[in-house]
């Protein structure tokens, strides 16, 4: 087996000779280049990468050389493939100098890697692989010890600088941005939004191309990260806190942890109520503000275009429109504090990690439909109409639909069903739908013959 020769890393020692590592990537730096101090018109390169052999054991391993060989070496692997790394230079921290920018360890050692002395390569053990696996998934710091968001928001700018562990479900993945520095180097910025029990978006910046290519193959409502030192500070363009992955944090994917567990629980059952989408709709553009117009198929292949949300307007026949349906489907309570659905009788919420579970329940009902629209390219099914927007699209109170006849509410049901709308919507990607997209209607009223018929003559003109 190809660990039969290796060493642990807990058992790394200067004195030995040509020693063999094998472990798995859970940290990886990008390329950076610095003038040779000998000569400066030559250029070094460098990356870094940390490799952990056992729950306990991870180590440092910086890569130095010229151009060719520490990209090449840099592009043969990532995060989360086992590598072996033959005689590499076992030397001790220098906490003062290039390891202060690195992840803190449990090593005594750091490991140097150079091409004339040292090979790097995926390890093809499948044994070995398969015990090396698991560990991807352990944080490297106790799965007790970590902030809130809320304890972020609330300690706000006594953190500014500080590195914190956070725990938290990914709510939204932005896209990549590029740009180009004033003395002409390029660089690369990615936002995620953060969400948990306690606060319901809160922004993580990536600059490295390595944590952003780790960020894009996230899963969001359904993935719960460990970021151990992320670095915390106040933005005053935004006037809050925010977090950033540096060269020291360490983000591990769905933690195999109690907690993180929890975390994942709340945030699926968070996001199959629809309670995210009300969170969203606070942040969500003016209704007048939205002039893209869509039909029913470019909705759909934009979503699976683009990972971000985005507003359009659609011309739509209302295809389905439950208003006869008993008032417990039409009308829904929730937890005021946590957005869960409850019972009717509005005695308790069953979320285990509602902020207000040992407080006197507080619950508050609302419509909460699932609306299907249509024209001639196709069907958007289950758009959610909630809440204030439903009240003004329907033109009742919840209190004075209750109190309508079945004849009336099936009367204000015709009033809508197979009648052309214009409906104002927020459309985001979703795993949990067959079309792979998810809608939340804004404003939705009868439509004017006359802006149909221009819009329908803007469609012909595209044919």
């Amino acid at each position: 087996m190809a660990a039969q020769n290796c060493i642990a890393i807990s058992e790394l020692h200067p004195n030995f000779s040509h020693p063999k590592v094998v472990g798995i990537i859970i940290a990886k730096t990008d390329v950076r280049s610095f003038p040779d101090r000998k000569n400066i018109e030559i250029e070094r390169f460098t990356f870094g990468f940390t490799v952990k052999d056992s729950p306990d054991f991870f180590i440092n391993v910086a890569a130095w050389g010229g151009d060719e060989y520490v990209n090449r070496l840099a592009n043969s692997f990532t995060i989360g493939d086992c590598v072996t790394v033959e005689n590499p230079l076992v030397s001790s921290k220098d906490p003062e100098k290039g390891d202060k920018f690195c992840p803190t360890t449990p090593s005594h050692y750091r490991l140097l890697v150079t091409e004339a002395h040292s090979h790097v390569c995926l390890c093809a053990d499948m044994e070995t692989i398969d015990r090396l696996l698991p560990l991807i998934h352990l944080p490297v710091k106790d799965s007790r010890d970590f902030y809130s968001l809320g304890d972020i928001v609330a300690n706000g700018q006594k953190l500014d600088g500080a590195l914190i562990n956070i725990l938290a479900a990914v709510k939204m993945i932005g896209d990549a941005k590029q740009f180009t520095t004033s003395d002409g180097r390029k660089g690369q910025r990615l936002e995620v939004k953060l969400f948990d029990d306690s606060v319901s978006s809160f922004p993580l910046i990536c600059w490295d191309r390595e944590a952003i290519q780790l960020m894009q193959t996230l899963v969001p409502r359904e993935t719960v990260l460990f970021i151990a030192d992320a670095k915390i500070s106040f933005d005053s363009f935004r006037s809050s806190m925010v977090a950033t992955v540096n060269s020291k944090s360490i983000v591990t994917v769905n933690p195999d942890t109690r907690e993180a567990s929890l975390l994942f629980s709340y945030a699926k059952e968070l996001s199959e109520s629809g309670a995210l989408d009300l969170d969203e709709a606070s942040e969500d553009l003016t209704v007048d503000s939205i002039t893209d117009v869509y039909t029913v198929n470019q909705l759909k292949q934009k979503a699976k275009e683009h990972p971000e949300a985005f507003f359009g307007i659609t011309f739509c026949f209302i295809s389905k429109l439950d208003l006869n349906s008993s008032v417990s489907k039409v009308i829904k309570a929730r937890c005021s504090r946590c957005k869960f659905q409850v019972t009717e009788d509005m005695q308790s919420c069953s979320n285990q990690l509602c902020p207000g579970r040992d407080q006197a329940f507080s619950g508050s009902t609302d419509f909460d439909l699932l609306v299907d629209f249509t024209d001639h390219t196709g069907t958007l099914q289950a758009c959610s109409l909630r809440g204030p927007v439903a009240e003004q699209t329907l033109g009742c109170t919840k209190e004075e639909f209750i109190s309508f006849t079945d004849n009336q509410r099936t009367a204000l049901k015709w009033r809508f069903l197979l009648e052309r709308c214009k409906i104002y919507v927020k459309i985001l990607p979703s795993t949990k739908m067959k079309s792979g997209v998810r809608g939340m209607i804004l404003a939705c009223s009868l439509a004017d013959p006359g802006e149909v018929k221009q819009h329908m003559s803007a469609l012909l003109q595209q044919l």
